[in-house]
Parts: structure tokens; C-alpha cells; sequence
């Protein structure tokens, strides 16, 4: 069937893709991190198709490990949901081309209501990159299927660089089990915190 070479292939193209980025990781990531260390309001995610999904994931585990999130989708955005967004947040709009137009529609409205804005791309002169306040470049690589076509070695590197930044805020801030019992008391997780603090 060939199933397993094909599995291991896209997996090593994913795991090399991920070597990229860790090997790009630098001082404008930093400073980037440390804008969403000092935001006052919520950090807040946005996209369409498969960087929505992304998203969605993301703003749960900023929530879950201490950073106030939450996602609005690109599309429903200019539907009357930009009213979710306030100016003391930051939004960071994701698109591995930078220019998904849903997206890209959305920053003149964001920057008006007052949120900064950081966008997650691969392209650094797409309008995305130009276009927010900070721009978080990863390094643009070939999807893992045989068409080169479906989000996939994209969507990996746009959810561990964000898993990364969400790791490195709560570890900054002093964020400790108990505090995520606090946000997590059910599910198994919830059950051996309850256990370890006493609860």
C-alpha cells in the first residue's frame, strides 16, 4: 500500500519545517513576545479555513495557561463581531500567504478601533506583513501532501510557534498549577490538580 512511507515522509517534512523555525527564532521574536506580555486587554486570534481552526486552538491554551484569549473568526468579523475587540487588546491575524482577503479586510477596522495588530505569515511582503503594526515572519516551507496544496507543514509551524509564545508568557508571569487547576478543574487534568492542591 505504501501507507507508512508516506505517513514518515510528511512527518519528517513537518519535523524539518519546525528545525526552520527554531533555527529563524530571533531577536524580533522577542520583542514581539514581550508586546503581548505587556498587553492590558486580551490577546486575541483571528483567521479563515484552516488558520481559523489554528486559532480556535490557540486562544484556548493562551486562556488555559494564563493569557486572557479568545478567537473571532475573519468572516464574522466584519459581520458586527469587530465589536468584540477593544482597544487596549492585540489581534493577531493569521495567514501562512498574507493575503487571505477575509483577513486582510479586517486591519483597517481593528487598527480604527485602536487593538495593535501582529500578523502570523510566511510572506514578509505580503499585505498582511506590510500592513500590521508587528509581523511575525516563519520560514515558508512545502506542505507535507503530494500536492503541496493542504495546510499542513503551514498550520504545524503557525501552532508550535504559538504554543511557544503561550508557554513562554505563563512561565514569565509565574503561572503555577494551582492557577491552572483555577481554569482546569475538570477532565483527568483537573482531577490530579485537584489532588496536588489539596483540593
Amino acid at each position: 500500500m505504501g501507507y507508512l512511507k508516506t505517513m514518515v515522509d510528511v512527518m519528517t517534512t513537518e519535523m524539518n519545517a519546525i528545525r526552520c523555525l527554531i533555527d529563524e527564532a530571533g531577536i524580533e521574536y522577542e520583542s514581539i513576545v514581550s508586546e503581548i506580555a505587556n498587553c492590558e486587554g486580551k490577546v486575541i486570534f483571528m483567521g479563515v479555513g484552516k488558520s481559523a481552526h489554528i486559532g480556535k486552538k490557540l486562544a484556548a491554551t493562551f486562556a488555559s495557561t494564563g493569557t486572557p484569549s479568545f478567537f473571532v473568526h475573519a468572516t464574522e468579523a466584519v459581520h458586527g463581531d469587530l465589536g468584540m475587540i477593544e482597544s487596549k487588546d492585540i489581534t493577531i491575524l493569521i495567514s501562512n500567504s498574507g493575503n487571505s482577503m477575509e483577513v486582510v479586510n479586517c486591519i483597517k477596522s481593528i487598527k480604527a478601533i485602536g487593538s495593535k495588530t501582529i500578523a502570523f505569515t510566511s510572506n514578509r511582503n505580503s499585505v498582511l506583513a506590510k500592513e500590521c503594526d508587528y509581523a511575525l515572519i516563519y520560514p515558508a516551507k512545502d506542505e507535507a501532501d503530494h500536492l503541496n496544496l493542504a495546510p499542513t507543514t503551514s498550520s504545524t509551524i503557525t501552532l508550535v510557534l504559538g504554543d511557544s509564545i503561550a508557554c513562554a508568557l505563563s512561565k514569565s508571569s509565574n503561572f503555577g498549577s494551582s492557577d491552572f487547576y483555577k481554569y482546569h478543574p475538570g477532565g483527568s487534568l483537573g482531577e490530579k490538580l485537584k489532588t496536588a492542591n489539596n483540593g
